[in-house]
């Protein structure tokens, strides 16, 4: 029979073991971090709910989510080692690409573009050509090669006053409600909401969607590639970090997957996360950013090959780069392991979204 004693000196050494194991558990984490472009805001969602339901660390990976601000720049980032990955639109990775930074795409989350450039209805503007004459507001910084493709394309020089008056608008749509230009450069998820969270003055309602003129690139033929994550090629090419890079991935397609079919959830972990935008404002985001990615018809982070071509044509042509990306600037393959080994262990998890619908989201005064 065990005495006191006994029992006591196994109870520490139940204790030490248990802590010993705890201690080597944190050791085998993996950590990484996540650069992103802006704030937190439901443009990240997946990658916030993936570390919210533990799908990181489920991984292995012990992930920080580094936000983004006006002079953080992704690409010079993760170049030069101050994460692992990072988001950001394609054309800009292309740009630093060529620039000398071994930056290469290894998943596509956005299937589509989100931009739009958008006008009253009264403004007599229903296509790009309508563009001929009008003041257009473009946020440059490298998000006006869409908007500039499509002027081209219909004979108007962007470069030229005569043919159009190109405003440089702040990132807001304070220049259009105000009527200092024609029609403003807006993203789906964002800046379009900002207007119909407005009060139109002829009606003393909220705008409306009848009220706007919307023209989406996506229609046009110029649309872009835009949120992927990127890595370094050396980071990648040290040993183990291919499996790490196709670890994140699987937490990141879930976390997805997670805001697709958990929409309320998903807004409110955002919200959690410090954003400074009202939930309606984050509910139509979502939504239009589930639209983004949803169908992917390859599976969540396959590139579209076809649109890689157009993205890289439209950079071309508006000298964004000055020669077609090399061979290796994007990676099919560990978005694919992902996909591969997800379908295997979750079977029940679609995640090619065909079946996806938007929510119905009502948008309240200001965004709140």
């Amino acid at each position: 029979m065990c005495s006191r004693k006994g029992f006591a000196a196994v109870a520490v050494l139940v204790v030490a073991l248990m802590a010993l194991g705890s201690v080597t558990a944190q050791e085998e984490m993996v950590p990484v971090r996540l650069q992103l472009q802006w704030v937190a805001q439901s443009q990240f969602a997946g990658y916030y709910a993936a570390l919210d339901q533990g799908y990181y660390a489920d991984e292995g990976l012990d992930l920080t989510i580094l936000e983004g601000a006006v002079e953080i720049v992704p690409q010079q980032v993760v170049a030069s080692g101050g994460a692992e990955f990072g988001i950001a639109w394609v054309p800009k990775v292309l740009q630093s690409r060529e620039a000398g930074a071994d930056l290469v795409n290894i998943a596509q989350i956005f299937q589509r573009s989100g931009t739009l450039e958008i006008s009253f209805a009264d403004s007599g503007i229903e296509s790009v050509a309508d563009f001929a004459g009008m003041r257009i507001g473009t946020w440059g910084f490298g998000n006006e090669h869409e908007l500039f493709a499509a002027m081209r394309a219909v004979d108007i020089d962007p470069n030229n006053p005569d043919d159009v008056t190109v405003v440089q608008q702040p990132f807001d749509m304070s220049l259009l409600i105000n009527g200092e230009v024609d029609a403003a450069e807006a993203m789906i998820y964002n800046e379009y909401a900002q207007v119909l969270e407005q009060t139109n003055p002829d009606t003393g309602e909220l705008y409306q969607p009848e009220d706007l003129n919307v023209i989406d690139f996506n229609d046009v033929g110029t649309a872009m590639l835009q949120d992927h994550v990127f890595v370094s090629e050396s980071w990648l090419a040290d040993e183990g970090n291919e499996d790490i890079a196709v670890k994140f991935l699987r937490a990141s397609f879930k976390g997805w997957a997670f805001c697709r079919d958990n929409f309320d959830a998903c807004v409110e972990i955002v919200l959690n996360n410090g954003s400074t935008l009202g939930e309606s404002h984050q509910r139509w985001q979502l939504n239009e950013i589930n639209g983004l990615i949803w169908p992917s018809p390859a599976g969540i982070g396959i590139l579209d090959e076809s649109l890689w071509d157009q993205t890289v044509s439209v950079a071309l042509e508006g000298e964004v780069i000055t020669e077609a990306p090399s061979e290796g600037a994007y990676r099919t393959d560990l978005a694919q392991a992902a996909l591969d080994s997800l379908g295997t262990d979750m079977p029940d998890v679609d995640l090619t979204g065909a079946d996806w619908k938007r929510t119905e989201v009502t948008l309240e005064p200001g965004g709140e």
